[in-house]
């Protein structure tokens, strides 16, 4: 499998828990190093505008994204935004190398979906399980992982693949206790914290 698509879906995947956030990492990069060099139409991502445009957006997603209630709202509206990201992602890492593009898009499309889609579906199981209070910590953590796979993916494409699995296995594991329902992984948790 060729660097530059593991780079592409490296930056897919964190697309779906923050769309803005790999896309600025790629700006910064093709504008400050030369380890990535984005050819056109993907060049206007690390243009002044491009990258003052990214970091406006980022900072609202990272605000917006802490807030109890207003997560749920912004990840309803990122449905379309986030897999979208993942594509765009996908089809820039790759446009050089010899990947199709609509399998490029595709598969950056699937990733960044299937990412956000476990995110929107259990985050609703935090806010209840904590009482909003665990919201704003799962979205840090989300944000550290979505920066650390980005920056992975430029840098260390297999490295990305690394924490792509061990993401998914978390999400695995987190889609289990959400299935036990609610007042079970509550109950679980009490129970732990009590012990201690």
């Amino acid at each position: 499998m060729e660097s530059s698509l593991l780079t592409g879906l490296g930056l897919s995947a964190p697309a779906g828990l923050n769309a803005y956030l790999p896309l600025l990492v790629v700006a910064l990069v093709d504008r400050f190093s030369t380890v990535l060099s984005l050819g056109r139409p993907y060049d206007f991502l690390s243009s002044n505008w491009g990258i003052a445009v990214l970091t406006i957006l980022l900072t609202v997603e990272v605000v917006v994204d802490k807030v109890p209630g207003a997560d749920h709202a912004n990840d309803l509206l990122q449905s379309a935004i986030r897999p979208a990201a993942g594509a765009i992602l996908a089809m820039a890492a790759t446009e050089q190398a010899s990947v199709n593009p609509v399998v490029a898009m595709v598969l950056g499309l699937v990733l960044a979906g299937a990412v956000h889609t476990a995110k929107a579906t259990t985050r609703p199981a935090v806010t209840v399980t904590t009482g909003g209070l665990g919201n704003p910590i799962v979205s840090l953590v989300e944000d550290v992982i979505a920066a650390v796979s980005a920056i992975a993916a430029v840098f260390v494409p297999l490295l990305a693949v690394l924490v792509l699995v061990v993401f998914a296995a978390f999400l695995v594991w987190a889609l289990r206790r959400v299935r036990r329902g609610p007042s079970q992984w509550l109950s679980s948790i009490a129970s732990n914290t009590l012990r201690r």
